[in-house]
């Protein structure tokens, strides 16, 4: 996969979503989330089948947590992947709601 990759994000204060095309496919690379007061959950992350196994997902999930960061959110991991991240990266435990 290449290192160019741009994730994207778009939304409101309330829902949104990170994403980034996917060469070949129709569909987006895309996590999104809807916010409850200082928490994001993380509904939904989806990799299209042509493009699975090369981090899309993990490279989505690094967006939210820098943001994050940046803007004093915890992430609830609502969604499977997310949750699955979150278990092996424990020293992310300070973003986890």
């Amino acid at each position: 996969m290449s290192d160019t990759i741009e994730i994207q994000h778009e939304g409101s204060d309330t829902e949104g979503r990170y994403f980034t095309p996917v060469e070949g496919s129709s569909r987006e690379a895309e996590l999104t989330w809807r916010a409850r007061g200082e928490v994001r959950h993380a509904t939904h992350t989806f990799v299209p089948p042509e493009a699975r196994g090369q981090g899309l997902a993990a490279r989505l999930v690094k967006a939210m947590i820098e943001d994050a960061r940046d803007q004093d959110f915890r992430i609830a991991p609502d969604c499977s992947y997310v949750e699955g991240y979150f278990k092996r990266h424990p020293e992310l435990s300070d973003l986890r709601a």
